[in-house]
Order: structure tokens, then C-alpha cells, then sequence
């Protein structure tokens, strides 16, 4: 759990600065479940500049709660949680201070923003908060005031934890919960995650990754896990602290994130998915005819591959659609043996190159058009889906045949070009996994639309 907090301050000099308001959102990873704004009487006066930069003067906070009286429901509100602030430093040390002038000892693990962004953002010309979340298209407003600034911060860490591939923020969090012996079981775990599409995380109590699974029911994946028979799901239930997740709306994104994260962090029970899922590939090669023949064949990286498959029967049963859709040859394509026609030819949807009445050249166009409709090379397009909540869409982002990334955005802030959606895209690798998984998404599924430009 976190709490994430902004304070504006008198000024003045270091650590005699008092409160002139607080506000805190207590945010479990995926939404605010509780919050806390407040203005506070300082009881002593406000530097001018500070007036001037957020509005806040001595004539409003007369008739505020002095610090005392607000101390109880801020321990309550930050009790078992990681304090978030952007230059949480300044935060935690205005608060610390004040608590300890009523002899009290607030001590709390924290994390900054702005260190985990020029971590996981790298390059922005700036890492103040307006300016920073603004370059994000992340909305902010009362800029300078406690509750604009921390609701901003909110939007920008729930970025952060989506950037974290390597899930360190996680893991930091899991560490601090182990220090304060929480153990929950199989059962509460199981009611913990949701029963939304997106990915999960299982750790051990190290607060390592063991294994990273995708799921359009994350709450049904994971009780599959923990009631399995076989070998791995009883080394799953043996190790098993506690499971994390991350919603993400779209089933694509979700592949995509899978793919990636086992690569990175590299779980000891997804053994099996650290290397390329897709072992078999569709190849075109002319024969002695000329017709361009698709054959599904073991991968082999020498050869430039159309598209590929986890395994060879889903290959076969890939080409038969081709075959059909593009009134193709069976016999040409392998999957007719006979020394006559095929048997799209005795229902008239082959036009006979398997029996030489059509030419190669016509043939081969179709071929072709597959081809082009079919691979990304030097294609650009955005693949939008669902999102998250109704309010929000996912954008998949291919520039000149390369994957991007990907991000979400609200309905009311359109993506009106390619600029804006640059800023606020998740990088991700680009490699024959990511290629495969999104043409063969595309294939098999709907997606509310795929805009080229």
C-alpha cells in the first residue's frame, strides 16, 4: 500500500518551515481507496513568494486545523504504507519535523518520484512536476496546491509502476511487508486479485519473481494455480508469498507484457517461455513451375519468415484460411497430395495452377496481397482497444514495421497525433516475439480499430 502525499510549506528557513496543507491518497497499486486534504494553520507567517506561487495566504488558515489536530488521521491514513512524493526528501522532512515537535517519531519507507523517473523516463528536459507530467499528457490541475499536486503524482506513479518492467518498485514494497511479518494465505491471495484481464506476478518470500502469467480472469488463473495437481503448480503453492498484478483491458497488451517481463526477470517456473514461443514459421518459395508455394516449416532465422506459430498443427490450420480466403492451391501449398487437381479446384476455389490453368504471375498476386496484408515491414498503424475502465482506451503503437509500445489514454484527451501519442507511449522491445504475438492477435481476434497513417 501507498501513500501519496504532497505539502505546501510557509517557507522560511530549513526545518522551520510549518504546514499550510497536506493531502494524501491512499492508493493499493491500481486505485485510491482512501485520501486525506486538509489546509493547516502553521501558526506562524507565510513568506511572500510562497503567497504569490500557490494562493495560499495568512487570512485562510486562521480558522484551519493546527498540525495537532490533524496528526491522528494522518498516522491512521499512512499507517503500513510507503510514503510517495515527488522530491519525497522535502515531504518526508517537513512531516518528520512536525511530528517530532509533538515528540513523536514518524518513521516510514519512502520513494521519490523523481528519482524513478529519471530512472524509468530517462532524457525529459525537465523533472519538475508540472513540467514533467504536462510532457507526459498526464492532466494536472491546482498546480501548487497539496491536493492538484498529489492527485498528479498519483497518475504519474501509476505510470511509473506500468514502466517498471523489471518490477523493482514491486519487489520494494513486497521486501517491506515481509519486515513487518504479513503472511497472507492461499485464500486471501486468491480474494486480493481481480477478475479482469491483465497480467500477474507471483513472488516468493523474498519478494522474488517465480513466475509472470496473463490472464483475461486473473482471480480464475491464479486459484487454477494454487488448486493444480501437477508439478508446477505444487512448487507454485510451496514458494508462494504473494501475487501482484496489473490490470490492462486489452488481451494484447497483456501478451505483450508477458512476453516481455519473463524475458527481463526471467522467473524460475516460466522455464519454457524464456525463449521464442513461436517455433514453427510460414515461408514462400517458388517451385519449378514458378508459383510461389506457402509452406509452414520448423523457424529458421535465415529465412524471412511471413508470420509464426506456437506449434506446427496451428500452422497447418492457418494455411488452410490462407488457402481458402485467397483462393489458393492446396496442392501447391502441400496440404492436397495428389497428381491431379486439388480439392479447392473440385469446388471452384482454386482457379487450377495445380493443373496449370491458371499462370503463374496471376497466381503469385494473390500470393502477394497475403504477403502485404500480412507482415508489418515498413508498415505503420496504431491498433486501439478497450482499456482499463470505460473511460479509457489502449493504444498499440507500430512505426515503419517496428512495435513502440503501447499506453492508455482517457477518452476525453484524444490522441489527435502521433506526436502527443509518442509522449505518452510505454517503450517495449521490438523482437520476432512481439512481431508474432500481435499478427497472430490480429488474426484471431477483433480489436475496436487499427488506424494506419
Amino acid at each position: 500500500m501507498y501513500c501519496i502525499l504532497d505539502i505546501e510549506t510557509t517557507g522560511g528557513q530549513y526545518n522551520e518551515e510549518g504546514i499550510t496543507e497536506i493531502a494524501v491518497y491512499k492508493y493499493d497499486g491500481h486505485e485510491v481507496i482512501d485520501q486525506f486534504i486538509s489546509l493547516v494553520n502553521p501558526e506562524k507567517p507565510i513568506q511572500p513568494f510562497v503567497v504569490k506561487l500557490t494562493g495560499i495566504n495568512n487570512a485562510m488558515l486562521r480558522s484551519a486545523p493546527k498540525f495537532y489536530e490533524v496528526a491522528k488521521r494522518i498516522i491512521e491514513i499512512t499507517e503500513g504504507c510507503i510514503i510517495v512524493a515527488h522530491n519525497a526528501s522535502f515531504d518526508y522532512r517537513i512531516l518528520s519535523t512536525e511530528f517530532r515537535r509533538l515528540g513523536y517519531t514518524f518513521k516510514k519507507p519512502t520513494l521519490c518520484t523523481v528519482e524513478l523517473s529519471k530512472k524509468l523516463i530517462p532524457e525529459q528536459p525537465s523533472y519538475s512536476l508540472g513540467k514533467l507530467v504536462r510532457s507526459l499528457g498526464i492532466p494536472i490541475a491546482d498546480r501548487h496546491r497539496a491536493s492538484g499536486d498529489a492527485m498528479a503524482t498519483v497518475k504519474l506513479f501509476k505510470l511509473l509502476l506500468s514502466k517498471d518492467s523489471g518490477k523493482e518498485i514491486v519487489k520494494s514494497y513486497i521486501k517491506t511487508e515481509i519486515k513487518a511479518g504479513m503472511s497472507p494465505k492461499l485464500l486471501d491471495i486468491v480474494e486480493s486479485v481481480p477478475s479482469k484481464t491483465g497480467i500477474y506476478y507471483i513472488h516468493n518470500e523474498k519478494g522474488d519473481l517465480i513466475y509472470i502469467g496473463k490472464s483475461k480472469n486473473i482471480k480464475k488463473r491464479v486459484n487454477q494455480h494454487f488448486t493444480g495437481t501437477n508439478q508446477k503448480s505444487k512448487k507454485i503453492q510451496r514458494d508462494v508469498y504473494t501475487v501482484t498484478y496489473e490490470e490492462t483491458g486489452s488481451e494484447l497488451i497483456a501478451l505483450l507484457k508477458e512476453s516481455e517481463e519473463i524475458k527481463i526477470n526471467k522467473p524460475i517456473y516460466n522455464r519454457a517461455q524464456r525463449k521464442t514461443l513461436f517455433n514453427w514459421a510460414l515461408y514462400a518459395e517458388k517451385n519449378e513451375k514458378g508459383y510461389l508455394s506457402l509452406k509452414v516449416q520448423k523457424a529458421d532465422g535465415r529465412k524471412k519468415e511471413i508470420t509464426s506459430f506456437t506449434s506446427a498443427l496451428e500452422g497447418k490450420n492457418t494455411l488452410f484460411k490462407i488457402t481458402e480466403k485467397y483462393n489458393l492451391c492446396q496442392k501447391i501449398n502441400g496440404l492436397y497430395d495428389t497428381k491431379k487437381s486439388c480439392f479447392q479446384y473440385d469446388i471452384k476455389q482454386c482457379y487450377g495452377a495445380c493443373i496449370d490453368k491458371e499462370n503463374p504471375e496471376e497466381y503469385n498476386k494473390r500470393i502477394n496481397q497475403f504477403i502485404d496484408e500480412n507482415t508489418f515491414a515498413n508498415n505503420n498503424m496504431i491498433v486501439i482497444d478497450r482499456g482499463r475502465t470505460h473511460d479509457e482506451r489502449s493504444a498499440i503503437l507500430i512505426e515503419n514495421g517496428i512495435y513502440k509500445g503501447y499506453c492508455f489514454y482517457d477518452l476525453n484527451y484524444q490522441i489527435t497525433n502521433l506526436d502527443i501519442l509518442k509522449k505518452i507511449i510505454i517503450p517495449m522491445q521490438n523482437n520476432r516475439d512481439t512481431k508474432n504475438i500481435i499478427q497472430g492477435y490480429l488474426r484471431k481476434h477483433k480489436v475496436m480499430k487499427v488506424i494506419p497513417f
